[in-house]
Parts: structure tokens; C-alpha cells; sequence
């Protein structure tokens, strides 16, 4: 059985930092491509970032390029997402998925594309 657990989430203030992780079991991780979403509340879920399953290729939004950080660490089965510099507009519920094989930058934003989901961790910034 699949499973994604998401770490992390909290309150920080506008301007602070905070990481995500996600933990992947019963899936062999190393061969899908990771994602990372968020739903901010009213609002339909959104793509953030995004990592081939290789760790060479990221992709991320408009809105968090520059900010954020996903990462991965296929020994540990592990996926992390660094945010710096978080604004109000970034608190949401933020999700992990995995997508079986390779991503691109049309691939990775769509999230249909992506099969197992964690169940979300809450982030909070404060103004």
C-alpha cells in the first residue's frame, strides 16, 4: 500500500522560513517524480513545485520561484520543500504526490498526472 505522509506545517510569520517533508512508503520512490500542492482555503489546489525522479530536473510556480526549494533524497525516500521568505498568500494546505516516471514542465503543474497523494499538512503565515 501506498503511502505519503507529509511533515512540517505550522504558523510563521510573513518573511519566515519553514520546511515541508514528505515520506514515501510501498512504492519503489526512486522511479516516480515528486510533486508538491497546495489548496489555500476557498481556493482550488495549485501546483508548486516539482523534482524528476533523478533529482536533476525541478520545476516550480511563477509564485514560489526563487522562494522554495523541493528536493529529494531517493536513499531515504524522502521529499522536502524549503520556503523562504513566505508571504500570506502562501498559507495552505500543501500536499505530496507522486507521479509514476518522468515529468516535464507540462507534465509536472497538471495534477491528474500525479496517482498517490498525502494527506496534507496545514501552513499558516501570519501578518
Amino acid at each position: 500500500q501506498v503511502q505519503l505522509v507529509e511533515s512540517g506545517g505550522g504558523v510563521v510569520q510573513t518573511g519566515g522560513s519553514l520546511s515541508l517533508s514528505c515520506a514515501a512508503s510501498g512504492v519503489s520512490f526512486s522511479i516516480y517524480s515528486m510533486g508538491w500542492f497546495r489548496q489555500p482555503p476557498g481556493k482550488e489546489r495549485e501546483f508548486v513545485a516539482a523534482v524528476s525522479w533523478s533529482n536533476v530536473d525541478t520545476y516550480y510556480a511563477d509564485s514560489v520561484k526563487g522562494r522554495f526549494t523541493i528536493s529529494r533524497d531517493n536513499a531515504k525516500n524522502t521529499l522536502d520543500l524549503q520556503m523562504n521568505s513566505l508571504k500570506p498568500e502562501d498559507a495552505a494546505v500543501y500536499y505530496c504526490a507522486a507521479r509514476w516516471g518522468a515529468v516535464n514542465s507540462h507534465l509536472a503543474p497538471v495534477g491528474y498526472e500525479y496517482k498517490y497523494w498525502g494527506q496534507g499538512t496545514q501552513v499558516t503565515v501570519s501578518s
